[in-house]
């Protein structure tokens, strides 16, 4: 018996980054990540396959498509995204281009300018949004603009 212990239950640690693209890096071509996470400080141009976590810091910058389970973005990211659970748009954050996702979170700040197509798990498409989404102190999140 230990009069230091403690009954609640530890934190989770953050998940790790297992790749990193470099602020000063241009990488041009095709990535496969696999289930790993992938940070990109840098820019990609190109295409970006994972079945984790991909995210794109600020100042990361990529041009081409992203194939992914969940994109986070605060950087900036111009194509086409096919992202089979969530795409985060945190406030720094701009996405452009053709967007398919399972689901969408946009901060107040954040920027989703193109077509959105939100894909049920019975793989039926939704439009979500077609123009500009996007948040500011004026509206709320997720207004269209």
């Amino acid at each position: 018996m230990g009069f230091f212990s403690s009954s609640k239950p530890k934190p989770e640690p953050a998940p790790a980054i297992h790749s990193l693209l470099g602020k000063d890096v241009l990488l041009k071509g095709e990535i496969h990540t696999g289930g790993r996470s992938f940070r990109i400080e840098g820019t990609v141009e190109g295409t970006i396959h994972s079945v984790g976590e991909v995210s794109i810091a600020p100042g990361g910058l990529v041009t081409g498509t992203i194939l992914a389970k969940h994109l986070v973005v605060t950087g900036r990211a111009l194509g086409v995204m096919k992202i089979s659970d969530c795409l985060e748009i945190h406030g720094t954050g701009y996405v452009e281009g053709e967007v398919e996702v399972g689901s969408l979170v946009v901060d107040e700040g954040g920027t989703l300018q193109g077509v959105c197509v939100r894909r049920d798990r019975s793989g039926a498409h939704e439009t979500l949004a077609a123009g500009t989404l996007a948040t500011s102190e004026l509206g709320t999140p997720g207004q269209l603009l």
